[in-house]
């Protein structure tokens, strides 16, 4: 469910695709063995505190879980925080992670 290891990182940013929105930046690869997919989510300093990015983390993966079932499977994917998606809500943070996904692609039709 989660991508952990600093390889499968690498290998997801190097092999993968992107597509970003203003809040967002989502890389992603075709992964035979993520079932139904794998997610990582990486919140740099930038965007604030060890608070403020645990909370955007928890955030992002409850609106992932909530809309499990719209994800294509077998894919392993990566969500960059930007800062902008701060100042949100959850509802507007959850409409910008869809719009994204869907630009790249990532939601069943």
């Amino acid at each position: 469910m989660r991508l952990r290891n600093r390889s499968d990182f690498g290998r997801v940013y190097r092999g993968g695709r992107s597509f970003a929105n203003g809040q967002f930046v989502v890389y992603w690869s075709k992964q035979p063995v993520a079932e139904p997919f794998r997610l990582g989510i990486s919140a740099s300093k930038k965007i604030g505190n060890a608070v403020v990015r645990n909370r955007m983390r928890r955030v992002i993966k409850e609106i992932i879980r909530l809309n499990e079932a719209r994800i294509v499977p077998k894919v392993d994917f990566i969500i960059i925080v930007r800062k902008p998606a701060v100042m949100m809500e959850t509802s507007q943070l959850e409409k910008s992670i869809m719009h994204v996904l869907r630009k790249a692609g990532l939601l069943k039709r």
